[in-house]
């Protein structure tokens, strides 16, 4: 699959403020919405209140204290995902890589499963989840290694090897839980029910370092596309590259399914969208694929809510998949 070319006529700029605005619009429609319907005035205003420190009245408490901190952690690890697959599809040259590539899910959920079939307090679940995907990922690296070199097809072998043993552990545990088994479901599912205040600013650092260095790191994977050799003859040190790369990615990654399960088809479709509008440079890719991931993340989000479909995984695999077959089948006729 060849990256697409930058779509005649749609600037960068624009672009940019188009999914800003995409993004605020999803904002501002998520936090309104729900069982209390708030109109879009009235929540930009306890927006400007809350930020402004001014005395919360009315239906202020409600944006503040119970809709916004879920809708920004959707924000946030729909942006993470996003900026962690086009870093992944450009570091392994792989448009089929997404943020999960390495075990990360699998040993978030195997983490998470642990905690919740022993029966550990719910705040120990996200801190169980994050230390098993940090632990999965060094498992990957250590099983991939080669030297000092990672080469891309041993890492990707590597985690689905550490990935299919890890969900098996997954399985089992449930089996011998089964009166758990819906909880845990409902995690792998995705869930951005219970996400607070401290949810979001304890997830904030591993997003901001992760896709931080992500960003830090565009130039040297637009020079990787060029093929490895052509890299190092332009002075990219190809396997420190990657190897920054990769953990960067597992970093943000981890820190934000520990926290609201596994949610799929964002980090893989998502960069895509913005090739085929933008064009294949990381520069222009990650940073909008930002935009755009937190801004359907927080649709996906408002349409769990708000029908039967109940879990923002549900619905992302639902608008995905399809959005994918639709891109193999363009690209089979390109």
């Amino acid at each position: 699959m060849q990256a697409a070319a930058p779509r005649p006529g749609l600037g960068v700029g624009l672009g940019t403020l188009l999914l800003a605005a995409l993004l605020l619009a999803a904002v501002v429609l998520g936090t309104g919405l729900g069982s209390v319907t708030i109109p879009p005035g009235e929540v930009l205003g306890a927006l400007w209140r809350g930020v402004t420190r001014q005395a919360l009245e009315g239906n202020d408490v409600i944006v503040w204290q119970i809709r916004l901190p879920r809708v920004v952690m959707g924000a946030l690890v729909g942006a993470s995902l996003s900026v962690c697959g086009g870093a992944f599809q450009g570091v392994f040259r792989n448009p089929l890589a997404d943020p999960y590539l390495l075990g990360v899910a699998s040993g978030s959920a195997l983490g998470a499963t642990v905690a919740i079939v022993a029966g550990w307090p719910r705040a120990l679940i996200p801190v169980s989840a994050l230390l098993a995907a940090l632990a999965a990922v060094a498992c990957t690296l250590w099983l991939a290694r080669e030297g000092r070199r990672f080469p891309p097809t041993r890492l990707i072998l590597a985690g689905v090897v550490v990935g299919s043993v890890l969900s098996a552990a997954t399985t089992a545990l449930i089996l011998r839980g089964e009166d758990r088994a819906r909880q845990v479901l409902a995690y792998t599912l995705g869930d951005l029910g219970f996400s607070g205040w401290r949810d979001v600013l304890t997830v904030l650092p591993y997003a901001a370092l992760g896709c931080g260095a992500l960003l830090l790191l565009a130039r040297a994977l637009d020079t990787l596309q060029l093929g490895e050799l052509t890299a190092r003859s332009l002075g990219v040190p190809v396997e420190r590259l990657r190897l920054i790369a990769v953990i960067a990615a597992s970093l943000a990654t981890a820190g934000a399914v520990a926290y609201v399960g596994v949610i799929g088809f964002v980090g893989l479709i998502v960069p895509h969208m913005i090739r085929l509008a933008f064009g294949p440079g990381h520069r222009t890719l990650l940073p909008l694929s930002a935009l755009l991931g937190g801004a359907l993340m927080v649709g996906a989000d408002l349409l769990a809510r708000t029908t039967p479909l109940s879990q923002v995984g549900i619905v992302t695999t639902l608008l995905g998949g399809p959005f994918f077959l639709w891109l193999l089948r363009k690209e089979r006729h390109d």
